[in-house]
C-alpha cells in the first residue's frame, strides 16, 4: 500500500497530533545523534512540546554550544555592519570623486581651456558666469577703495586738528585754506567708481 503525501498544515485531531509529535520527535533526536557521531559535528537540539515539556539533545555541553552559537551570531552581525559601512564609505568616495572631476572641468573652462568641444549654449553659460564674477569682484574692489578713502579723510582731519593745536601752542595763526584749494583737495580724494561691461562706446 502506497503512503500518501502528508500535507504541511496543523493536524486538527489532538490524538493524531500527539502521536505524530512523538514519532517525529524521536526521529529528529535520532537523526541529530547520528549526525554528531557520523560527521563529528557539534549538534544541539531543543524541542518544546505543545504542553511545554522540554526535550533536548547535545553532542557536548548544551550551554557551551549555545554560548558558541551566540558568539558566532554576534560576530556575523558585526561583520555585516562593517561591510555595510565600508560600502557606504565607498559610495561616498565615488560621489566625491565625481564632484571633484566636475569642478576641475569647470575650472579649466573658466580659465579658457577645453572649450573646443563646448556647444554655444555652454559657452554662453561660461561667459555669463565670468561676467557675474567680474561684477562681484569690481564691486568688492570699489567698496575697498571707498573704505580706504574714508580712512584717508579721517586721517587728514586728524592731522589738520593736530596741526592747528601745534600752531596754537607755538603762537602761530591757524591756516585757512582758500575755497579753491579745498575744492582741489576734495576732487583729489574723489574716485570714479562707475563700471561698464561691454565694448567701448564710439
Amino acid at each position: 500500500m502506497v503512503r500518501g503525501k502528508t500535507q504541511m498544515k496543523r493536524i486538527e485531531n489532538a490524538a493524531s497530533r500527539q502521536v505524530t509529535f512523538s514519532k517525529r520527535r524521536n526521529g529528529l533526536l535520532k537523526k541529530a545523534f547520528e549526525l554528531s557521531v557520523l560527521c563529528d559535528a557539534e549538534v544541539a537540539l531543543i524541542i518544546f512540546s505543545p504542553r511545554g515539556k522540554l526535550y533536548e539533545f547535545s553532542s557536548s555541553c548544551m550551554s557551551k554550544t549555545i554560548e558558541r552559537y551566540q558568539k558566532r551570531s554576534k560576530d556575523q552581525g558585526l561583520n555585516g555592519k562593517s561591510e555595510g559601512t565600508n560600502q557606504h564609505v565607498k559610495e561616498d568616495t565615488q560621489s566625491l570623486e565625481k564632484k571633484l572631476e566636475l569642478l576641475e572641468v569647470s575650472k579649466r573652462k573658466l580659465l579658457g581651456d577645453g572649450l573646443e568641444l563646448c556647444p554655444i549654449d555652454e559657452l554662453q553659460q561660461v561667459e555669463n558666469q565670468l561676467e557675474r564674477s567680474l561684477t562681484k569682484i569690481r564691486a568688492r574692489k570699489n567698496q575697498l577703495f571707498r573704505e580706504q578713502i574714508e580712512q584717508l579723510r579721517e586721517q587728514e582731519k586728524f592731522q589738520l586738528e593736530e596741526n592747528a593745536k601745534l600752531r596754537a601752542k607755538c603762537g602761530l595763526p591757524p591756516l585757512h585754506p582758500s575755497s579753491k584749494q579745498r575744492e582741489v583737495n576734495r576732487r583729489s580724494l574723489d574716485v570714479e567708481t562707475e563700471l561698464f561691461i561691454g565694448p567701448p562706446k564710439r
